[in-house]
């Protein structure tokens, strides 16, 4: 297959996955009716938002961890239409040298993919293989597939080495189809797999905090979850979106940056903690034609504008503001923000309709 093909052929099945502490990859694998990520995207939360091309972004259940492998299984949402049946290479042979895609979510950026080889086809650590790959791989990945030529997933991409250049990991896709065997006689339930026995727990047969087969202790959030709650100025900001009829939980992307859509208009929250706010709203796309116009009109706009701006980004139109954290209150986040996300959705329109601007999908950022 080609490349371009390869890519267009996993879109729909790369599914993007955020929890109030970080945000990284997953992909559906129909047989097992299962989302695949890695246990470190997840980590010990309940319920993760999950996200994709055919369908919306949504609270769902994780049904699986395995530490020692860091593997993740979230269930999928009830109906799933034109979803590619994705292959797993349990047969193939990964060679140095083979061409390998990784596709994902780097950064929150929606389907990003790169290209490699294989760096070294059998990299021991900590006891377990990995396919160790130079094509480029960031936060966020974490949990995609990888790739080879003839569209098979060879493995999940892990972690990269800090600092180093295109190097990453790959777990190979032997050791996800052990987990998916042995979780599919226990489907539907909540299982933690022993990072020193590999025995599975459940919720039934936990001996109090320990693995019954070896006495490890472990943790299963269903039975020892704590909701997370949000401090200071990040409480600040999910109480005001919360005011404006936002679901949070939906919202979050970490524990500071919020995306939400306001009509077709796409709204980014991000709170850098070195003390301020910053707000984008990616409105549209510019036109084909008639560029000058709608760039002297939002020049123009920018003059009259009190605390915002536009700006294009490559073909994106933002519209951005930002507040420091010294004059923040919760009247004045509330009044900021809502002040924000009614401009950028009258601008939206305005530029759709009066510039020809190319409305966005609420999942393209």
């Amino acid at each position: 297959m080609e490349v371009n093909q390869i890519i267009e052929f996993y879109r729909p099945a790369v599914i993007q996955i955020a929890t109030p502490y970080s945000s990284g990859t997953g992909f559906y694998i129909k047989k097992e009716n299962l989302i695949i990520s890695n246990h470190h995207v997840v980590k010990s939360e309940r319920e993760v938002i999950i996200g994709g091309e055919k369908f919306p972004k949504q609270i769902s259940q994780v049904f699986f961890n395995d530490p020692q492998y860091d593997l993740a299984f979230i269930k999928p949402p009830e109906s799933l239409t034109e979803i590619p049946d994705i292959p797993l290479g349990l047969n193939t042979v990964v060679k140095d040298g083979d061409t390998v895609i990784a596709i994902g979510h780097p950064y929150g950026l929606n389907y990003t993919s790169t290209e490699g080889i294989v760096s070294k086809s059998k990299r021991i650590q900590n006891g377990i293989e990995y396919i160790q790959f130079d094509a480029a791989i960031n936060p966020g990945n974490s949990g995609g597939p990888l790739v080879n030529l003839n569209g098979e997933v060879i493995g999940v991409n892990t972690f990269v080495i800090a600092g180093g250049e295109n190097i990453g990991f790959a777990l190979p896709v032997k050791y996800l189809n052990d987990d998916l065997q042995e979780y599919s006689r226990l489907y539907g339930k909540y299982v933690v797999k022993c990072i020193s026995c590999s025995y599975m727990i459940t919720a039934d047969n936990i001996d109090g905090e320990y693995c019954p087969n070896c006495g490890t202790k472990v943790e299963i959030p269903v039975l020892n979850y704590e909701e997370y709650k949000p401090t200071g100025v990040s409480e600040i900001i999910e109480n005001t979106l919360t005011a404006l009829g936002k679901d949070v939980k939906l919202a979050r992307r970490g524990p500071y940056r919020w995306e939400f859509s306001e009509g077709s208009a796409v709204i980014v929250v991000n709170y850098n903690q070195d003390g301020f706010i910053v707000c984008d709203s990616f409105l549209c796309q510019l036109p084909k034609t008639g560029i000058a116009d709608i760039y002297e009109f939002m020049l123009r706009e920018n003059y009259s504008l009190e605390s915002m701006m536009f700006s294009v980004n490559k073909q994106n139109i933002v519209l951005s503001t930002f507040m420091y954290d010294q004059d923040l209150t919760g009247e004045t986040v509330m009044e900021n923000i809502k002040r924000f996300i009614e401009t950028a959705d009258r601008y939206d329109n305005i530029l759709i309709e009066k510039y020809g601007a190319v409305r966005k999908s609420p999942d393209d950022i």
